[in-house]
């Protein structure tokens, strides 16, 4: 089943442009009226969580073990903090309709997604989880300046483990 999305209005374009300047003149990891989950507060599961982040780099998966088969789009999130990369995986079923979503630093709001626990055969970060795609999941570049996130600290010694 494929969800299509409406164009947004106007308005509601400025209404979340304006949600997203209150993220960076927060001093808490919540701020009142932005509906945006941390990554410390992730829940595990399927939900509507939202989280606004830095979009730090993606690669394809590839299965080496079948010919380099192609097994869909890994992803690195930064928090607005810098506290925390986290991946995230959308799988090949899905990698064409994301792909055009992913820029790499850009600031974006990701809603609708699923947290899972990392296994430690595919941990690439210290976070313990990650982030899956699935068909529900919307992926929207955040055009504003107000999320500040210094993409070139973690570019210059990426906690990618090796």
């Amino acid at each position: 089943m494929k969800v299509k999305r409406k164009r947004k209005s106007s308005v509601l374009r400025m209404k979340e442009i304006e949600a997203t300047k209150e993220i960076g003149n927060c001093s808490s990891n919540r701020c009142p009226g932005v509906h945006h989950s941390t990554f410390e507060s992730l829940c595990l599961g399927r939900s509507s969580q939202s989280i606004a982040s830095g979009f730090l780099r993606l690669w394809d998966s590839l299965n080496f073990k079948k010919d380099r088969e192609f097994v869909g789009i890994t992803v690195l999130f930064l928090d607005e903090k810098v506290n925390f990369v986290i991946h995230g995986f959308t799988p090949v079923g899905r990698a064409n309709h994301y792909r055009p979503s992913l820029k790499a630093c850009s600031i974006v709001k990701v809603d609708h997604f699923e947290v899972a626990r990392c296994s430690s055969m595919y941990k690439i970060t210290d976070h313990p989880f990650l982030i899956r795609f699935f068909s529900l999941t919307i992926i929207d570049e955040v055009i504003t300046s107000a999320l500040k996130i210094n993409f070139q600290s973690r570019l210059d010694c990426s906690t990618i483990s090796k």
